[in-house]
């Protein structure tokens, strides 16, 4: 290859590469777009909020994402790295109460930190596939952590230990701290001690079985 050729390949590469990055900053600033505006409680944002929002045309909005769904998705995998970024692991050596305790204290703050996102997914979960999957992205990853955190006390539980998973798991996602939240009104120190005392009274069982 010539000089002047490579030198040609060089600056289209650098030109594709300068594309490939201005997209998936258009990408970012939509989804970032999408998150904010549901956080200040525009739950339900239009397409042309979102993109007045990101300062992009709708067209730029609907050329990087094909329709609701993909945007959902997108968003979603934000939530899970904001997620992944605040998260801090807890040594399953400790003993039980500071187990739970420190489970408990770092759950509330997650769904702290998902709260708007959660909310706006419940409104249209029913006729999203996408909002539906996501979900199951956030419980797997909370059942991953109870039966890795509470092994112990699971292998205890003996033939009951799948239905005390599910009850933990229950008591320490979204719908639970949506009712503890929403539905009676609680602050996050109470619905924080509600879910303490829930995860507890289900580990104690573990105790006797």
């Amino acid at each position: 290859m010539t000089k002047v050729a490579a030198t040609g390949r060089a600056v289209a590469e650098g030109h594709i590469d300068g594309r490939a990055a201005r997209a998936e900053r258009t990408r970012a600033a939509i989804v970032q777009a999408h998150l904010e505006l549901i956080a200040e409680g525009d739950l339900r944002p239009t397409g042309e909020r979102i993109a007045e929002r990101a300062g992009v045309s709708l067209r730029t909005l609907w050329t990087n994402f094909r329709d609701m769904e993909a945007l959902f998705e997108a968003s979603g995998e934000r939530v899970l790295q904001q997620q992944d970024s605040a998260y801090r692991p807890i040594s399953p050596e400790l003993p039980l109460a500071e187990r739970i305790d420190a489970f408990c204290r770092q759950r509330a703050r997650l769904l702290e930190l998902i709260a708007p996102s959660a909310r706006a997914a419940q409104m249209r979960e029913p006729v999203s596939p996408q909002l539906r999957a996501n979900r199951r992205k956030h419980i797997q990853r909370v059942r991953a952590e109870v039966e890795s955190l509470f092994a112990a006390e699971l292998a205890r539980a003996g033939a009951g230990r799948d239905e005390l998973v599910d009850a933990l798991v229950t008591a320490s996602t979204w719908s639970a701290w949506s009712m503890l939240r929403d539905g009676l009104g609680l602050g996050v120190e109470r619905a924080r001690a509600v879910m303490t005392r829930t995860v507890a009274a289900l580990l104690s069982t573990s105790k006797r079985g």
